[in-house]
């Protein structure tokens, strides 16, 4: 495991060189777990030019030695020490960065007080930058929670049964997941019927299943921290032409996206070539307004699909193609996978089957 991470450390410490800066505060739970593996919630990343220090409390020290890489475990007295005093026993002199998206500015104000030593300056999205592509230890995770998703579906699909909540199903797709080996859900499955199902991200509730009812499925299982986010979208019973015609919308669009998918084209350019088909077929209105997102240890991380993100996929990258539309007349499709950009194209991550009626 130690492997990985030494090269993580090696980008960070020149992308900090780039801009100037001598040390790092890092504040993000996620990017302190890509840089040393340290999984707790309760933890901030010092990086230096020679050392890195990992600063927990007694909840988590020992979890900390077991888990992390590369770091010096300092365990503070919460009661005793200020976070700004103990952060200015490890930094080296120059100029300090800190994440100023994960701290509130009277938590900065508290901690600066401490640093008056310090050349302080706020960054965003240099470690973001970095997780954008991933290594094959986090393409390996992906593809397994991906995996144990497809299988949880499956299984799930199994007890679609006309009245049956939106609440049970989404339970037992939860609890399945778990049991296959997911490290938890890697949102609040979205699990939706009829109508229900126009509200991109509904909650489930008591709502029963009925004849004709849309029923839409977005949920992602969870591996060493990586989460996988995949949507199908079916029908309960005979479609109606309004129906079909909306799911083999959403399907084109989705298909025409993934024919262009390679390491070379713009997020912009994906996007467009999507919204082009929805557009064309009546649902300019209706349709939701980007078509996917980076994923890894957050469930929503560069690069984002959009029609406003500047950068050119390139290999490495694993994104979501999500593209979906919505009536609150009759209800929504979405369609979602997984994939990993290549150099040619892209593989798919996630493989549940796409059809469309559950009788």
């Amino acid at each position: 495991m130690d492997s990985i991470y030494t090269p993580r450390l090696k980008a960070l410490r020149n992308s900090c060189n780039t801009h100037g800066i001598d040390n790092l505060i890092i504040f993000g739970f996620e990017n302190i777990r890509y840089l040393c593996g340290f999984s707790g919630n309760a933890a901030y990343l010092i990086v230096t030019p020679l050392q890195n220090y990992l600063i927990t409390d007694y909840r988590y020290y020992e979890r900390a030695k077991f888990e992390s890489h590369h770091c010096e475990v300092v365990c503070r007295d919460r009661e005793a020490q200020s976070l700004g005093k103990c952060f200015a026993q490890f930094l080296a002199t120059g100029k300090t960065g800190f994440e100023s998206a994960f701290v509130t500015v009277q938590m900065w104000q508290d901690i600066a007080s401490a640093l008056t030593q310090q050349e302080l300056y706020p960054v965003q999205g240099l470690v973001e930058a970095l997780r954008m592509v991933k290594d094959d230890w986090e393409i390996k995770s992906i593809k397994k929670a991906a995996a144990l998703a497809d299988t949880a579906l499956c299984e799930v699909l199994k007890q679609v049964r006309l009245g049956v909540t939106e609440r049970d199903l989404a339970t037992e797709l939860d609890y399945t997941m778990k049991k296959l080996g997911s490290d938890g859900v890697s949102f609040d499955t979205i699990l939706l019927f009829g109508r229900r199902s126009a509200l991109p991200h509904g909650k489930p509730d008591d709502t029963k299943l009925a004849h004709q009812d849309f029923i839409l499925i977005d949920f992602g299982a969870v591996i060493n921290g990586y989460r996988s986010d995949m949507t199908r979208t079916y029908v309960f019973g005979e479609p109606s032409k309004q129906q079909q015609h909306m799911f083999d919308t959403v399907l084109a669009a989705q298909q025409a996206a993934l024919g262009k998918a390679k390491a070379g084209i713009s997020c912009q350019t994906l996007n467009e070539i999507s919204q082009q088909v929805l557009f064309s077929n009546g649902y300019e209105e209706y349709a939701g307004k980007g078509l996917g997102h980076g994923l890894g240890l957050f469930l929503h991380e560069a690069p984002f699909i959009n029609q406003s993100t500047q950068y050119t996929l390139c290999r490495g990258n694993v994104i979501t193609i999500e593209p979906g539309v919505y009536l609150p007349s009759l209800g929504g499709v979405r369609i979602e996978d997984d994939i990993l950009i290549t150099e040619q194209g892209y593989e798919c991550l996630t493989h549940a089957p796409k059809s469309f009626v559950l009788s």
